[in-house]
């Protein structure tokens, strides 16, 4: 395999010297990995590589519920014709002293720059939840329970996740009582027009709502909280995202909460020679804080380290990271929705779509966000992205 095993063949030049040839490898295929990979100068030695040998539009995996049979694309088809090399390994360490990518299999792959893309999953520290509960990653298992006769299900998590899962179950299977459980308001981040409609569609849906409950623990068909425990046949958790551990763990600098802290460029502040993009990176956003673990974030962060780096290696000075949140989505089964107005920063302002309006532009977000891919893979360079003010503002 190119680049494995020892092979050290480091930058080099080529055209007699006019430029730099440099061995970059990718970890993680999801939308920033693969939008990083994509975007990256075909000039050097590309290699990417994830655990599993397809590509999933996460943003997706709740139709799964329903009668899509797969959001899933073949890596290889994806990177066809690019000269990237795509290989399928766990990758299970980082020897950022040697600059090695080492993989379950005990290949270790040689880099001269490393873009980290190994993303986030859903947190499942509380205790019981990987024993009792199924979360968005085993979406194909929760349909295979489904399918079985009918009963109660608890949806736990009240962001964009587990209302969309709530609905989609409540849509697509009305054999089974859905509840939706959150320690807040369903929502929360959206405006009060926004919560308001969800509010309506989850009530027309027949999902009940335990708003300000915090479970403590899973059992076997019951969640522990201190409001009172609530039975269900089945549990869904749908709780916040935290970063993969690895960067960490390899001792690249990071956040408190796990996400690699990063420059504006998006190198690392520790090892300049690795980029870090999606949910794994601490990417600031002028004027909005650290970005929001999110499809809309990550794509930006990826194709503007690629854009970096690819100017590094040309010899010239990358421009620093500039992205404007436009808009949050969120779909209400399959023919209702949310599409959420926001300011520059992600605060929601009033102004918002619903009904069968708003799931068809959900609808067309999420193609484009799979169909930039293989404009990417076409012609590096086309994925663009609303830009942002180059220093924070304040509101007046």
């Amino acid at each position: 395999m190119r680049r494995a095993d020892g092979n050290k063949g480091g930058a080099r030049s080529a055209g007699g010297g006019a430029r730099r040839v440099a061995d970059i490898v990718v970890i993680g295929a999801g939308y920033a990995g693969m939008t990083a990979a994509l975007r990256l100068d075909r000039r050097h030695r590309i290699t990417l590589i994830d655990a599993e040998d397809a590509f999933t539009q996460r943003v997706r995996t709740h139709e799964l519920l329903g009668d899509r049979a797969s959001v899933s694309t073949p890596v290889a088809e994806l990177v066809r014709g690019t000269g990237i090399t795509a290989v399928t390994a766990r990758v299970t360490g980082l020897d950022l002293d040697g600059r090695r990518v080492l993989t379950g299999d005990g290949r270790a792959f040689h880099y001269d720059h490393l873009v980290y893309a190994l993303g986030s999953g859903t947190d499942t520290r509380v205790p019981g939840v990987a024993e009792h509960a199924l979360t968005a990653e085993r979406i194909a298992g929760l349909r295979a329970r489904l399918d079985g006769p009918g009963g109660e299900v608890a949806v736990v998590g009240g962001g964009l996740t587990g209302i969309e899962l709530a609905t989609e179950l409540a849509e697509t299977h009305p054999a089974w009582r859905v509840s939706l459980v959150s320690g807040s308001e369903p929502g929360a981040g959206l405006s009060a027009k926004g919560r308001a409609h969800v509010a309506a569609v989850l009530a027309r849906m027949g999902v009940r709502v335990h708003s300000g409950t915090r479970v403590k623990a899973v059992e076997p068909g019951r969640l522990r909280a201190a409001e009172g425990d609530i039975d269900a046949d089945v549990i869904v958790w749908a709780g916040s995202f935290v970063p993969a551990p690895l960067a960490a763990e390899a001792g690249l600098a990071v956040d408190g909460r796990g996400r690699a802290l990063v420059d504006a460029t998006l190198r690392s502040t520790s090892h300049p020679e690795v980029y870090v993009v999606g949910d794994a990176a601490a990417a600031e956003v002028p004027g909005a804080g650290t970005a929001r673990m999110s499809c809309a974030a990550g794509m930006p962060v990826a194709a503007h380290a690629a854009d970096a780096l690819n100017a590094r290696l040309d010899g010239r000075e990358p421009k620093p990271f500039r992205f404007r949140y436009f808009i949050q989505c969120v779909s209400l089964g399959r023919r209702d929705g949310v599409i959420q107005s926001v300011r520059f920063d992600d605060a929601p302002r009033e102004l918002i779509l619903s009904g069968r309006p708003a799931a068809l532009v959900k609808e067309l977000v999420c193609r484009f966000a799979f169909v930039s891919l293989f404009l990417e893979r076409r012609r590096p360079g086309t994925y663009w992205w609303p830009k942002g003010p180059r220093r924070a503002l304040t509101h007046r």
